[in-house]
């Protein structure tokens, strides 16, 4: 009788004591959805030093009937915890959740990029499926504008989402900002949403300073509206896809592309970049100007100056150049 009343407990405290092996405070564990088998989940708990006892957890999780329930995705097994808690957590489901960061972006290739080393899906997946004209045209989404519903923020997600649930996501999110007022300032621009994100992505190319933000897009909403060729050079390093490009000369104005907005009018088929919410407000937001032309302001502060005529235009771009050739002579006279 003693002996099986210590059997007991020593089979109760191999359940309830602390299980683990690793050091760190916590371990991944990554059950694939085409491996989400009995032999690869021990496989894995053992290799990666998750547990101590592989048969202790085999049989426990027979009995919890965790094998007819075996649910994959990222899991983090904290330090310390026992076999019990483990085998609920993974029989529950309770998977960490995937934090997707989004800042600026240019290419859906960057999106691939990202997104591939984030879930369980690889980029070679998510360029697929952004590239699915047959599937995405059900959904009334273009691939040549799909940028469009990519706003920078956090996104939430686990591990083992798939490519379309991740996209689904970025348009729920993309069609909660597109409300009802903002459509109707697009419209008050003539601009549907598409296009006010096509005007701010350049917008986010052309200026980091918020409070010129508005001004930059009253010059290309101008420009649209007396049929004056954007000119911006944002879109060409766009069309080159060279984006370290720093500056633009003659030869690069004569790049075919219809995102070359020297040579194209209108605006470009699609948005350059992914802009910021703020930027994006700012387009829908911005004055009404007579302004058709800006350059860097001779502060070099990052702003621009504004002008509503090429000769007031010319002026100020030679300020600027003055600022330039001045300072670099200062920089020669220092080096000399």
């Amino acid at each position: 009788m003693v002996l099986i009343i210590a059997a007991g407990l020593y089979v109760s405290w191999a359940f309830i004591s602390p299980a683990t092996t690793f050091e760190e405070d916590k371990a991944t564990l990554y059950i694939r959805t085409n491996a989400a088998t009995r032999q690869a989940v021990t496989d894995s708990l053992e290799k990666n030093g998750v547990i101590k006892n592989r048969t202790a957890f085999e049989w426990l999780a027979g009995r919890m009937n965790y094998w007819e329930n075996i649910k994959p995705g990222m899991y983090e097994i904290k330090k310390g915890s026992n076999l019990l808690a483990i085998i609920r957590q993974l029989r529950n489901g309770k998977q960490t959740p995937v934090n997707l960061v989004l800042r600026k972006m240019r290419l859906k290739e960057d999106l691939a990029r990202l997104t591939g080393g984030k879930f369980e899906f690889d980029s070679t997946e998510m360029i697929n499926y952004l590239n699915n004209n047959s599937y995405l045209n059900q959904e009334g989404i273009d691939t040549g504008t799909i940028m469009f519903y990519v706003l920078p923020d956090t996104y939430t997600y686990f591990w083992n989402s798939t490519p379309e649930k991740v996209f689904e996501k970025l348009v729920q999110e993309n069609e909660k900002f597109w409300n009802e007022e903002r459509i109707q300032k697009a419209q008050s621009k003539n601009l549907t949403p598409v296009q006010a994100h096509i005007v701010a992505s350049i917008v986010e190319e052309e200026t980091n300073a918020d409070s010129e933000k508005g001004e930059v897009a009253s010059v290309y909403l101008n420009r649209v509206r007396i049929g004056m060729p954007l000119q911006a050079d944002p879109t060409v390093k766009f069309a080159l896809r060279d984006f370290g490009l720093k500056r633009i000369y003659h030869t690069h104005l004569q790049a075919s592309s219809p995102y070359n907005t020297y040579r194209n009018k209108g605006l470009p088929p699609g948005p350059i970049s992914t802009p910021s919410r703020k930027t994006i407000d700012a387009v829908l937001d911005a004055p009404q100007t007579n302004y058709l032309y800006f350059v860097a302001s001779p502060k070099l502060d990052g702003t621009h100056d504004f002008s509503a005529t090429y000769d007031e235009h010319l002026k100020k771009a030679r300020l600027y150049q003055k600022e330039l050739n001045r300072l670099d002579s200062v920089r020669k006279s220092k080096q000399s």
